[in-house]
């Protein structure tokens, strides 16, 4: 495992909490990866997660290249901030740590979004940090600068069905990682129940095409704890009734819905576990209580490696959050260079074929290897960076 390329400590000089940035490394001069905001975050996690972008970077490279294919990969990067989103101080944390951040965002780091804080919330502490753009660092790479921003922007404001396309595709490739399982397996979806732990962008997202499928969510978990149904929740009904940190109204709730401890998610009688919302969330002794047959990292990290040997050997699979929650970066570059446009449908054709190609060729090499997904979807990456860095360098 190599040493990243930077990593480094800040401290905040007025509440004396500490942010983290970690280049792992760089491709075409340029990093990738977003920034999360929660207590306890670390320096070690966040050099997991930007290790974690690298491997989703090279993970959507295809080697052999499509003549129409514009995007080609960055590096992987991660920032993280040790602060819980909901106190009054995180915004002017969040301000001071993007001024302090700045010069390497706009050189070499592209962030957005992670755990804790949304794209507005990333977009509105940028722009008061003085930056031109959270992503600003990738503009030298365009073809046409002004048009390429056009394009983002106007796919950052459609909506489907009262949530932004930038929430929805996402989930829709954690939604077709799932489908791709299951039809390897020769499984129906009617009849396949799911329980997701966190109903936020990317657990909504998740929950709203797996149910859209034909499959049935039995259990969503939130700060509050879990909302259970064995007969099926009113997904629809539950995203409508968030709020900004994903925790759900109870109000909504109907009759034979019911209300259990914030771990029951993990015991559901269910085929499909969706850890959805924080790292570490199933550990080695928690892990016992799964009965899934499918863990679906939508989360980053959710999963300790110690609990997945555990998982693995009890014949429970493990995809992998690299693969399976890698559709979101993918869209931003595949918009903001020119692959897609700003058009909903053709965004999910995009996600929905690339995520099915990426899931088929991750499970076929974990079969061909007798390894598990994980193992195989980093010998997928590992195949191909000396091949993103032979072509297009690890600096320049």
């Amino acid at each position: 495992m190599h040493a990243p390329l930077m990593s480094l400590t800040w401290t905040d000089h007025i509440t004396g909490r500490r942010g983290f940035l970690v280049v792992d490394r760089l491709a075409r001069g340029v990093a990738s990866g977003g920034l999360r905001m929660r207590p306890g975050c670390t320096p070690e996690e966040v050099e997991g997660l930007a290790r974690g972008m690298t491997m989703k970077e090279a993970l959507h490279y295809d080697p052999e290249g499509h003549p129409e294919s514009r995007y080609i990969p960055l590096g992987g990067a991660k920032g993280g901030i040790d602060c819980d989103p909901r106190d009054p101080e995180a915004y002017g944390l969040l301000v001071r740590y993007l001024r302090a951040m700045r010069p390497y965002i706009e050189s070499f780091w592209t962030t957005g979004e992670d755990l804790g804080l949304t794209q507005d919330l990333v977009d509105r502490a940028a722009a008061e940090a003085g930056l031109v753009s959270s992503i600003q660092a990738v503009y030298p790479l365009l073809d046409d600068e002004t048009a390429a921003r056009r394009r983002l922007a106007d796919a950052f404001a459609l909506r489907v069905d009262g949530i932004g396309l930038d929430e929805l595709v996402g989930g829709c490739g954690v939604a077709e990682s799932v489908l791709t399982a299951l039809d390897r397996a020769g499984v129906p979806y009617a009849g396949t129940r799911v329980a997701l732990q966190g109903l936020g962008t990317m657990g909504g997202a998740t929950a709203r095409f797996l149910t859209r499928a034909g499959l049935t969510v039995v259990a969503v978990a939130d700060i509050k704890g879990t909302i259970s149904n064995p007969q099926g929740l009113d997904v629809e009904v539950l995203l409508a009734a968030r709020d900004v940190y994903g925790t759900v109204d109870r109000a909504v709730l109907r009759p034979d819905d019911r209300e259990l401890p914030g771990e029951a998610w993990l015991s559901s009688d269910v085929e499909v576990l969706v850890p959805a919302a924080v790292s570490y969330a199933i550990d080695s002794g928690n892990q016992a209580r799964i009965t899934a047959r499918w863990i679906a990292e939508a989360a980053n990290m959710p999963v300790l490696p110690e609990a997945e040997e555990l998982l693995s050997a009890r014949g429970v699979t493990v995809l992998p959050d690299v693969v399976v929650n890698s559709a979101t970066n993918a869209w931003w570059w595949w918009t903001l260079f020119g692959d897609v446009e700003a058009d909903a449908e053709e965004a999910f054709t995009h996600v929905r074929r690339s995520m099915r190609a990426l899931v088929d060729r991750t499970l076929a090499r974990a079969g061909a290897d007798g390894t598990t997904p994980r193992t195989a979807a980093h010998a997928l990456a590992a195949d191909r960076l000396p091949v993103i860095a032979e072509r297009f360098g690890w600096y320049r």
